[in-house]
């Protein structure tokens, strides 16, 4: 099972995603655990603040290391002996894609991911956590929550059981991004749109030329 800790300073704005379809039946189904932790819990300050204005000038703001370092380790205190990694989510740092989903939820039980926001966080706490960075794509966000929900789902999905059938994976068996469904002819502003004959023949062989040959186009 992979335990998934979200710091973040809008625990709220991860409740829709986390509590629907798959990853919701997931949790209930102990397959996964999603414990979200709110940052401004762990600062020092009465008024709660997290962020300040940035050395050397500049627009925006950065957040303290010392609330995020507090709750990192108030997490890794429980948990001694586990395997975890650190991520914190910046429009610099690596590429996130589906072989790190796969190498990570076979060798991680524990994915803290932190969650920045304004103009990020203090450099250090990558020093002191040893934390890796992580992109989601060559653009910016507003924030780290929607990459944390995206690293959340697709670590999830595969996991044994989350998906339900073994085949549901599409890296794991020929499959194509064009697909269709019922009815055979779709009728729409006076116009007749076919699913290809290939996928109506029951050849299995030739299905699987012509999904392959649409991957190969659409790349």
């Amino acid at each position: 099972m992979i335990t998934f800790h979200i710091l973040t300073i809008f625990p709220d704005s991860l409740d829709s995603y986390l509590d629907e379809s798959i990853l919701k039946r997931a949790v209930q189904n102990k397959l996964i655990k999603i414990k979200i932790y709110n940052i401004r819990d762990y600062t020092l300050d009465k008024h709660r603040r997290t962020d300040f204005k940035p050395y050397g000038g500049g627009p925006g703001l950065v957040f303290f290391a010392e609330p995020i370092l507090r709750t990192v380790e108030k997490i890794k205190s429980k948990l001694k002996n586990k395997k975890i990694k650190t991520v914190i989510f910046s429009p610099g740092g690596k590429q996130f894609d589906n072989q790190s989903a796969i190498k990570w939820s076979k060798n991680y039980e524990h994915l803290i991911l932190i969650c920045g926001r304004y103009e990020g966080i203090d450099a250090r706490v990558k020093k002191i956590l040893r934390a890796e960075e992580i992109s989601i794509g060559p653009f910016v966000l507003t924030g780290g929550e929607l990459p944390a929900l995206i690293v959340v789902d697709s670590l999830s999905r595969q996991i044994k059981g989350v998906l339900g059938n073994e085949d549901s994976p599409e890296e794991r068996r020929i499959s194509s991004h064009e697909v269709y469904t019922r009815p055979e002819i779709l009728t729409w502003a006076g116009k007749k749109y076919k699913v290809p004959k290939v996928l109506l023949s029951g050849n299995h062989k030739d299905i699987d030329n012509w999904k392959q040959g649409i991957k190969k186009l659409l790349k």
